[in-house]
């Protein structure tokens, strides 16, 4: 009897390891990868946060456009959520378009953190995390920059802007967004 339930258990670990291995295999093969910078920006149409319809990026095609992907469950997003502010107020009158794209969250807990962060700048609900994986997105915040032809200019950003090494980044980023 116990050498039927040890060759049992046996098997049921070895089938566990092998799908285990399988999904990582899975996984490997279909990672998704960050788009080219030059690239067309890949497009997409998200529900606004506020309710109040969907954006579909293609339609702002013309205007310089700041995507930023974050989530209310990642601290480095708090840290950045009032640069990011400060950033769609200096540039709005340029005409900048900032879109933050909520990434694998609860909406209500979004809406918490963009009231609680004073955050103005429309905000889309991506909860199925099928943008952010049409992106290449490793972590969350990650910042892009679409130009007036819906290209990716500027840099990717990985992290948070207020990250002194990635501000002068943020900046020159807008300026190719604007300039290109």
């Amino acid at each position: 009897m116990s050498r039927a339930l040890k060759l049992s258990g046996q098997t049921v670990a070895l089938a566990v390891v092998a799908g285990m291995l399988g999904l990582l295999l899975w996984r490997l093969t279909h990672e998704s990868h960050a788009p080219k910078l030059g690239g067309p920006a890949p497009v997409f149409s998200l529900k606004r946060l506020d309710g109040g319809g969907s954006v579909d990026l293609a339609s702002l095609r013309g205007k310089p456009v700041v995507l930023n992907f974050w989530a209310s469950w990642c601290p480095p997003c708090k840290s950045e959520a009032a640069a990011l502010e400060t950033a769609y107020r200096r540039y709005e009158g340029e005409g900048v378009v900032f879109l933050g794209i909520d990434y694998h969250d609860v909406s209500g807990d979004a809406r918490t953190f963009l009231s609680h962060h004073g955050v103005r700048y429309t905000t889309l609900e991506d909860g199925s995390g099928a943008v952010g994986d049409r992106y290449g997105l490793s972590a969350v915040p990650e910042t892009y920059f679409v130009n007036r032809e819906g290209r990716l200019v500027g840099f990717h950003i990985e992290g948070p802007i207020t990250d002194p090494k990635i501000a002068a980044e943020f900046k020159r980023g807008i300026a190719a967004a604007l300039n290109s």
